[in-house]
C-alpha cells in the first residue's frame, strides 16, 4: 500500500516548485541625475552635514534635542502606527503556518438515549449507550502551484510596507515637532523685538511730552507717539496666542497634556543647518513612503500568483488515528480506528469567479505601479520645491537684514533730528514704523528658512534607509 501512496505524493512534491506569480522587478521610474534647484552644490566636507541618526541635532538647540526623543516613546499616533506594523507582522506568521502540517487532537465523550420510536430502529439496539472517541488528526496542503508561498511573500511585502509606513509616521511627527518648535522660537524673537520696541516707543512718548511741557513741541506729536505705542503693545499681545497654540501642539506631539506642559521663552536663535540634497536617485532608498509604495507593488504582484493558482487543483494530505468505544476503553487495539488519504479539490464551474479575481488582482497591481510612480515624482517635486524656497529665502533674508539695519539707522537719525528740533515727529513715526516692519520681516523670513529646512529633511527621508526593511520578516 505504501508504494501507490508514494507514487501519488512524489509528483505532487515535485510540482510544489511551481510558482505562477510574475517575476517581480520594482517599477521603472525615470529619475533625473541631479536636482535642478540644487544648482552647483559644493560640499567642503562631503556628507558632514548630512542628517545622521538624530537629524534634529543639526539645529543645535538643547530643548529641541530633549523634546524630539519623546515623540518616539510617548506619541499616541506613533504607538498606533507601531501596533499596525505588529499586526502586519503577525499576519506573516499566520501565512507561514500553512507551510507546516495542521495537527489537532479531539476527544468526544457522550452518554446518549435514543427514542423508542426512532425510525428504522432495530429491536436489539440499546436505549442508552455511550459514544466515546479520541483521535489525532493531521492535514497538510501540498503547495503545488506556489499559492501558499505567494501568500507568504505578499504578507511579508505588506509587513515591510507597514514598517515603512511606521517610519513615515515617525519622521513626519518628528518634523512636525521641529516645525512647531522653530515657529514658536520665531514668535519668541518677535516678542523680544516688540518688547524692545515698546520700551523705545515709551521713551519717544516721554520725549514728546517733555517737549510739549517745554513749549517746544506740538500736541499732535504726543498723540502720534501714543498711537504708535499702543499699536506696538497690540502687536506684542497678538504674539501670545499663536505661541500658546504652538506650545499646545508640541505638548500633544510628545504625549503630554497641554494643560501641564510649558516651554520657557528664549531669545536664543535656532541655528539653520546646511542640508546637502544628494541625488534624486537617493530618494528611492531614503524615503519610507517610496519604500512602502514599492512593497505594496511587490505584494500585489504576488497576489496575481495566488489568483492564478486558483485555476488548478488543491491537494491536501489527510491522516487520522485514534480509538472509539461505547465505554472508556479507548486505547484498546480492537477499538482503534484510522484513516489516511489525499483530498483533491478543483472547482468545475464558478460562473467566471476565478477569472474575475485574477483580473482584479492584475488591475490592483497596475494601480500600485501607478501609485509608486506618483509617489516618486511627488518626492522629487517636494525636494525641488524646498530647495527653491531655501535659495530664495536665503536671498530674501539677507536683503531683509540689510533693510532692517538701514531702517534702524534712519529711525535713530530721525529721532535725533527731532530731539534737536530739526524735524517734526511725523518723520520719526514714519522711520520707526519702517524699522519695525523691516525687523519683523527679517525674523519671519528666518523662521520660514528654518521651517523649509525641516521640510527639506523630511522630503529627503530624514535618517531612514530602505535597507532597514531587509530584516523585516525574513523568509525562514
Amino acid at each position: 500500500m505504501r508504494v501507490p501512496i508514494g507514487l501519488a505524493v512524489t509528483p505532487a512534491l515535485l510540482l510544489a516548485a511551481c510558482d505562477f506569480a510574475p517575476a517581480y522587478h520594482p517599477p521603472a521610474v525615470e529619475v533625473p541625475a541631479h536636482f535642478k534647484e540644487a544648482g552647483n552644490w559644493k560640499l567642503a566636507r562631503p556628507l558632514d552635514d548630512q542628517p545622521h541618526g538624530a537629524w534634529w541635532l543639526s539645529f543645535n538647540d538643547p530643548l529641541l534635542n530633549k523634546l524630539e526623543p519623546q515623540v518616539e516613546t510617548a506619541n499616541p499616533d506613533l504607538a498606533a502606527a507601531l501596533a499596525n506594523y505588529l499586526q502586519a507582522r503577525d499576519y506573516v506568521a499566520q501565512a507561514q503556518a500553512a507551510f507546516y502540517p495542521n495537527i489537532a487532537h479531539e476527544t468526544d465523550l457522550s452518554y446518549n438515549k435514543q427514542s423508542a420510536n426512532r425510525p428504522l430502529r432495530s429491536a436489539d439496539e440499546p436505549t442508552y449507550y455511550g459514544a466515546n472517541t479520541i483521535d489525532i488528526e493531521a492535514s497538510y496542503e501540498v503547495d503545488l502551484w506556489g499559492r501558499i508561498r505567494d501568500l507568504v511573500k505578499s504578507a511579508q511585502a505588506q509587513a515591510q510596507a507597514s514598517k515603512a509606513d511606521l517610519e513615515s509616521v515617525r519622521i513626519s511627527l518628528q518634523a512636525e515637532l521641529a516645525r512647531d518648535y522653530v515657529s514658536l522660537r520665531g514668535l519668541d524673537q518677535q516678542r523680544r523685538l516688540l518688547q524692545d520696541t515698546v520700551r523705545a516707543y515709551q521713551d519717544a512718548l516721554n520725549l514728546t511730552r517733555e517737549r510739549l511741557a517745554g513749549k517746544i513741541g506740538a500736541p499732535i506729536d504726543v498723540a502720534r507717539a501714543e498711537v504708535q505705542l499702543e499699536d506696538a503693545k497690540a502687536l506684542l499681545a497678538d504674539v501670545i496666542g499663536p505661541r500658546a497654540a504652538y506650545e499646545h501642539a508640541i505638548a500633544t506631539l510628545v504625549g503630554q497634556p497641554a494643560s501641564t506642559f510649558s516651554i520657557p521663552f528664549s531669545n536664543k536663535p535656532v541655528a539653520i543647518p546646511t542640508i546637502p540634497p544628494g541625488f534624486p536617485s537617493d530618494l528611492l532608498e531614503r524615503r519610507p513612503d517610496i519604500a512602502a509604495a514599492e512593497r505594496q507593488t511587490a505584494a500585489a504582484n504576488e497576489s496575481i500568483g495566488v489568483a492564478r493558482a486558483a485555476f488548478f487543483p488543491t491537494l491536501t494530505l489527510n491522516g487520522m488515528a485514534g480509538g472509539q468505544d461505547t465505554a472508556l476503553n479507548l486505547l484498546s487495539l480492537s477499538n482503534s480506528l484510522w484513516s489516511v488519504g489525499p483530498t483533491v479539490y478543483l472547482p468545475l464551474f464558478d460562473a467566471g469567479l476565478r477569472h474575475a479575481q485574477l483580473a482584479a488582482a492584475e488591475a490592483a497591481y497596475l494601480q500600485t505601479v501607478a501609485h509608486y510612480r506618483s509617489v516618486v515624482l511627488h518626492a522629487i517635486q517636494e525636494v525641488e520645491d524646498d530647495l527653491a524656497d531655501i535659495r530664495s529665502l536665503r536671498i530674501e533674508g539677507a536683503d531683509d537684514i540689510a533693510a532692517a539695519r538701514s531702517a534702524q539707522r534712519a529711525s535713530d537719525l530721525a529721532l535725533t533730528a527731532y530731539r534737536e528740533g530739526a524735524t517734526n515727529y511725523l518723520d520719526v513715526v514714519t522711520a520707526q514704523t519702517a524699522a519695525l516692519e523691516a525687523q519683523r520681516a527679517a525674523i519671519a523670513v528666518e523662521a520660514r528658512r528654518l521651517q523649509t529646512t525641516v521640510a527639506l529633511i523630511l522630503a529627503l527621508g530624514g535618517d531612514w534607509s530602505a535597507a532597514e526593511l531587509a530584516v523585516v520578516n525574513a523568509d525562514p
